[in-house]
This record gives structure tokens, C-alpha cells and sequence, in this order.
């Protein structure tokens, strides 16, 4: 079965998000003046694997994402996410205007 390659699943849009959530979590490592020596060593990862983290691999497990945040603690940051739901309060609040259940 031939390898899948993951970079060709996202569209250009998908891609450029994680790229920047990578390079935001690069960014604070480094403002907490943790190398990626040190990511390695609290995450067990090695440092190919959060070199892709910090690149916005999409090949990398989204645990892999969230054991680095939990390292620079922003693992709540992770939750908070998808909490943030602009589209669905709108759609919901046109349904409650509307005064469909």
C-alpha cells in the first residue's frame, strides 16, 4: 500500500494555518527561552518529530501538537479553540431569532 502524502490532503489555506500555528509555538519556546533541546527532553519526542511541530507538519499526531503545548503551557489554549465557535453562535442565534428549537 503506497504512503499517503499528507501535504496534498490540505488546501494551500489548511496548510498556511498550521504553518503558522507551528512557527506561533516556535515563537514561544523561545519566549520562554526553552530550546528545542529542551522540548525534546520533557516531551520524549526527538528532535525530528518537533522540528515538524514547529514547521506545521500536518503529518504530525495532534497529540504530538498538544504534549508541546502542555510543555510551554498552553494546553488550555488548546481547548479554548474550538470552544471559540463564531460560525455556530450565529447560525444558532439566526434559529433563535427565527424562533426554531
Amino acid at each position: 500500500m503506497a504512503k499517503r502524502n499528507l501535504h496534498n490532503v490540505l488546501f494551500p489555506k489548511q496548510r498556511k494555518v498550521l504553518k503558522h500555528f507551528g512557527e506561533d509555538l516556535l515563537l514561544a519556546a523561545k519566549r520562554r527561552g526553552l530550546t528545542k533541546k529542551v522540548i525534546c527532553e520533557r516531551t520524549g519526542f526527538d528532535n525530528k518529530t518537533v522540528n515538524k511541530v514547529f514547521s506545521g507538519d500536518p503529518g504530525v499526531a495532534i497529540g504530538t501538537y498538544l504534549k508541546v503545548m502542555a510543555v510551554l503551557g498552553m494546553e488550555d489554549n488548546f481547548s479554548e479553540m474550538a470552544a471559540h465557535d463564531e460560525v455556530g453562535l450565529k447560525l444558532q442565534n439566526i434559529q433563535l431569532l427565527d424562533g426554531k428549537k
